[in-house]
């Protein structure tokens, strides 16, 4: 009965006389609702601005609706009643025009979305944000990595579609024999996937995550094989070689003596900024993408021993 009712409802619209012409139309005055029949209307608000708007009964939930089909300013009288004629078209097949528009967007974006390969949106994300890595050497390896193991794989699949199966497909290769690059590049998908998603181009978990995908399919970094630590000096011969160390003029000299005065590993002291170093507060900085751990949320806050300001005011002096 209700779609019955639904088919003369309609059929009852198309055949209202249609009131409005093109002039009524550029005339319209702020506040009216100019009616063209069959449920075509035009609504003008207090400013002035003048929209279509479709109103019917939707044929799914028989609840009343009403679907934009934009402002008269893009959308002709003749447009605007194609638009009704097409929606009462759907809703005699039995079909809610708006949740049909709806599908037809998403599928649009879906599409749009598939278009976009993971090499395409990989070197947009670090174009975007390579402006807040200071590091240059950070930058490079960003790209270098990706380019070298993840671009040749997986690069020209839709980001969309990007899978633990395709992670896994770079990481295997250089699992077991550079450990501490494959984390890198694993890190660096995870990020790149997670932007991706953020932007509406992914929906689900993200197949780069240790903890949840990677973990139970790789061994453990650490475990992959045994590190050989470099010889380390006496602590009983320290003063004398800190003393060589203030006697040797070079940039060498002076950073090493500022690595060892704040237990620092050579790629955090080498790359340290004046940014990193906040003067009055006698404290430096690490940002966490340059510490092991690779973690851009984890800074690490060093307290500076006079010793080692000495160091950085000859470093000044020296190099600015």
């Amino acid at each position: 009965q209700s779609t019955i009712q639904t088919w003369v409802q309609t059929w009852v619209l198309e055949d209202t006389f249609m009131s409005l012409t093109a002039l009524k139309v550029r005339n319209a005055k702020p506040g009216e609702k100019l009616s063209d029949g069959g449920g075509l209307r035009l609504d003008v608000d207090t400013r002035g601005n003048a929209a279509w708007v479709f109103r019917f009964t939707s044929p799914t939930t028989g609840r009343e609706r009403y679907m934009g089909l934009g402002p008269a300013s893009d959308v002709t009288l003749a447009q605007a009643r194609d638009g009704a004629a097409d929606a009462r078209a759907l809703i005699r097949k039995g079909v809610d025009p708006i949740e049909a528009r709806n599908g037809e967007r998403a599928a649009l974006k879906e599409e749009a979305a598939r278009a976009v390969t993971f090499q395409q949106y990989a070197e947009g994300y670090i174009q975007r944000m390579e402006s807040g890595w200071k590091n240059p050497k950070h930058r490079q390896q960003w790209t270098n990595s990706l380019k070298k193991y993840a671009f040749p794989l997986i690069g020209q699949k839709p980001v969309a579609d990007v899978n633990t199966a395709h992670v896994m497909e770079v990481l295997t290769p250089i699992w077991n024999t550079k450990p501490e690059t494959g984390s890198r590049v694993r890190g660096r998908i995870e990020m790149i996937l997670t932007a991706a998603k953020a932007e509406g181009l992914r929906t689900g978990d993200n197949p780069a995550a240790w903890r949840e995908r990677i973990k139970p399919l790789l061994p453990s970094k650490r475990k992959v094989r045994k590190v050989k630590h470099h010889p380390a000096l006496p602590y009983a011969a320290l003063p004398k070689f800190m003393a060589s160390l203030r006697a040797d003029a070079s940039d060498s000299a002076l950073l090493l003596q500022f690595i060892i005065l704040n237990a620092a590993r050579y790629n955090e002291g080498a790359w340290c900024d004046w940014d990193e170093v906040n003067e009055a507060q006698t404290i430096w900085t690490i940002p966490g993408l340059r510490m092991k751990g690779d973690r851009p949320d984890k800074p690490h806050a060093v307290p500076l021993t006079d010793a080692a300001q000495a160091v950085l005011e000859k470093a000044r002096e020296r190099n600015g």
